[in-house]
């Protein structure tokens, strides 16, 4: 029996529900249940399609496939364990910050391979790699104590759903762009909404008071 087609029929479906509810949660009042009901959903779509993205990418190999199933199920997991622990990491915590950076070296190792050999998509992997370090970095600082952000917790929650909504356009718009070089494609919907991350993350956190040790 041939899998694939079942798990791309699973993909799709979440992926377009996801698609669709993160568009919608992007646009209504954040903290009411609306907001709480269609982000989980999407929560669960999203996750759902990233998942059986993984399979579907060894069965017919597609290297970018697997990166953004890896890079949204990190995403998703962390974000919302974010909001679960409330600013006190656990062993759950760990590990996945753990397993990231283990992907994160092997993405940026294999973008540079693929640079040396003159094929410039080697550019997308060293981009999702440097990424996927930043965040590695981001939950160091914020489980050690180190974040200057007193709701680290809520702002990394934002920034990870963010971060997994631009994985469901990116998808969307790989799979059917026929305008866009590749290379656009792929990192144009990081280029659009990272800057929501920027303005949204600013606006709510909160500055953690450092009282002095005399």
């Amino acid at each position: 029996m041939d899998l694939f087609k079942p798990l791309l029929i699973i993909h799709i479906i979440g992926g377009s529900l996801s698609l669709v509810l993160g568009t919608v949660v992007l646009m209504i009042k954040k903290g009411t249940a609306r907001h709480k009901l269609l982000g989980r959903i999407f929560y669960y779509a999203m996750l759902i399609a990233a998942i059986v993205s993984m399979p579907m990418s060894y069965l017919h190999p597609n290297y970018f496939l697997f990166i953004i199933g890896v890079f949204t199920s990190f995403m998703l997991l962390s974000g919302r364990r974010y909001m679960v622990n409330k600013g006190k990491p656990e062993w759950q915590d760990w590990l996945l910050t753990s397993l990231m950076l283990v992907f994160a070296m092997a993405f940026i190792g294999f973008g540079g391979y693929h640079m040396i050999r003159g094929d410039s998509f080697g550019l997308v992997f060293l981009v999702f790699g440097s990424v996927s370090l930043l965040f590695v970095y981001h939950d160091w600082t914020n489980f050690t104590g180190r974040s200057k952000i007193s709701n680290y917790y809520l702002t990394t929650h934002l920034q990870r759903m963010l971060g997994s909504y631009i994985a469901s356009v990116t998808a969307f718009l790989v799979v059917n762009n026929t305008i866009l070089p590749p290379m656009i494609a792929w990192l144009l919907p990081t280029a659009a909404v990272t800057p929501l991350i920027v303005t949204w993350s600013r606006k709510h956190k909160k500055i953690a008071i450092q009282e002095a040790v005399y």
